[in-house]
């Protein structure tokens, strides 16, 4: 079987998806909503929204986050865009991408145009999820190293599993709509900095649901698109590892997924982590003399500000957010990354006794901590993102990010709308959340 052969029977055939695996789907559709509507106002949104509105608005189309309805294909690409926005969503290291931000506007524009119930948009969300995952993990590291952007390459074909699957699209189709994806998946990691990053979700998206259709409509593809000799795989610098696959409808790989419960670069949240745990064991911030922060070295030409004059500067400085950790500021909160809280007496003098240490005996996932007391003592924390965490402790932390996002009383809506997502009116009811008006 050809890899989309494979894929393709997986995503067109019933799937055993257990309770935790549905409970991590939820948790990841609840944190999509909250950073999309949360990201509604950005530019790149407005941009988005604005063209999708201009160029292909429909009165029975599917709904914009921000509000307006326009195609599927068109609402794929705004969501997506606005979804990834903030940069705030979640993140699978297996996959090297943000799988939601591509998969879930897809599956939702094509659920809400052919009027699918909430309960076909979880069982097709959990396929693209997957599909996204496994194909991340074949095309491998060196994919995302030479500079493809996998939320916008893994993403695509995820997208176009879902789409397909709310279509109802049997093997063969699915396999034409993943090799279809194959000669349209892309996205550039040169856009990182630029709404370009955003947008290679929302283009992942729109691919993803172009291709489904294109596939129901009876267009057709190489069957080794994926993995042929001038395949995608080959093309786009992929490891092809062939092992990705050999679990592919027996377990599960999306569980994996790790949540961003820091409104700041990837790269600085293990070693926030580690400073809440000393937090939480009563560290207080007047008592530190001096802190030491060991990363890995590929972190400090990506977040390692020494001194930040900006909010988004604070956003990648190891030495401020540390500061700011240390001193119970919530780090989960859009709005404390500001020119105010950089200037502030107290944190730039905690910053300043912040030392940063390359250490590749680390992880890039790994970050450890070592905070010198006043009084001669020393406290030390270590934490890696890929720990397993609690389903029940990431609900906390999910909520907490919405509330600090959205606001109590809708955060609270929105997790009992996810929470009814599969029930009467379920799907509607998301719907009507993400277009409240972006003003």
């Amino acid at each position: 079987m050809t890899i989309a052969q494979n894929l393709g029977a997986f995503a067109a055939s019933p799937i055993d998806a257990d309770e935790r695996i549905e409970r991590f789907v939820r948790f990841s559709l609840f944190d999509w909503a909250t950073v999309g509507l949360a990201g509604r106002n950005e530019p790149v949104s407005r941009a988005a929204r604005e063209m999708a509105m201009s160029a292909a608005a429909s009165p029975d189309g599917a709904t914009l986050l921000g509000g307006g309805q326009v195609t599927a294909s068109a609402a794929a690409l705004a969501n997506g865009a606005t979804s990834h926005a903030l940069d705030y969503d979640d993140t699978h290291f297996g996959h090297i991408g943000h799988p939601s931000v591509a998969i879930v506007p897809a599956t939702l524009a094509m659920a809400e145009t052919r009027k699918a119930d909430g309960k076909i948009f979880l069982d097709a969300l959990s396929v693209g999820l997957e599909t996204a995952c496994r194909i991340g993990a074949w095309l491998g590291r060196s994919h995302y190293e030479v500079g493809f952007h996998q939320t916008g390459t893994s993403g695509a074909f995820g997208a176009a599993a879902a789409a397909g699957r709310i279509l109802r699209l049997d093997e063969d189709r699915m396999m034409q709509a993943l090799c279809l994806t194959a000669t349209r998946a892309a996205g550039l990691k040169s856009q990182f900095g630029t709404m370009g990053k955003p947008l290679n979700a929302g283009f992942a998206a729109e691919v993803g649901v172009t291709c489904a259709l294109l596939a129901e409509a009876g267009a057709q593809s190489t069957p080794d698109a994926i993995e042929g000799p001038q395949g995608f795989g080959p093309t786009h610098a992929g490891v092809a590892d062939d092992a990705a696959f050999d679990t592919l409808g027996r377990e599960w790989l999306f569980p994996g997924i790790s949540y961003k419960f820091h409104a700041c670069c990837h790269g600085l949240h293990a070693m926030l982590e580690a400073a809440r745990s000393l937090t939480i064991e009563g560290l207080n911030a007047s008592d530190v003399e001096a802190v030491a922060i060991r990363t890995h070295p590929r972190w400090l030409a990506v977040c390692n500000q020494p001194e930040p004059q900006t909010g988004l500067q604070a956003k990648f400085s190891y030495r401020l957010t540390a500061a700011m950790a240390l001193a119970g500021i919530d780090t989960a909160a859009l709005d404390v990354y500001n020119d105010e809280t950089c200037a502030r007496a107290d944190l730039v003098a905690l910053r300043d006794r912040v030392t940063v240490i390359p250490d590749d005996a680390l992880s890039d996932t790994e970050a450890h901590l070592t905070v010198t007391m006043k009084a001669g003592e020393q406290q030390t924390a270590h934490h890696d993102i890929l720990s397993k965490t609690e389903p029940d402790a990431i609900e906390r932390r999910l909520r907490h990010k919405s509330s600090a996002l959205l606001g109590d009383r809708d955060a609270s809506d929105l997790w009992e709308t996810v929470a009814k997502i599969d029930g009467p009116n379920g799907l509607s009811a998301l719907i009507g959340q993400i277009g409240m008006s972006a003003s």
